[in-house]
């Protein structure tokens, strides 16, 4: 019957139990801003990777202008 005594104290529990740790919902959050900054990053790269692509294109001699 210990387990009557645990209903109704899930906050007070929660406050000295899992007092150093992340909860659920913060780690989520973090996983997706994490996520959104690694995204941003590689389509930033992938953008600068495409702009030195097409410099280097548009600087070659193309036939018609020999």
């Amino acid at each position: 019957m210990a387990f009557f005594g645990l209903i109704g104290n899930d906050r007070s529990m929660a406050k000295s139990d899992y007092n150093d740790r992340e909860s659920a919902s913060e780690k989520a959050a973090r996983k997706r801003r994490e996520a959104h900054h690694r995204n941003a990053r590689d389509a930033d790269r992938q953008g600068q990777a495409w702009e030195d692509a097409e410099r280097a294109r548009q600087d070659r001699r193309g036939r018609r202008s020999r």
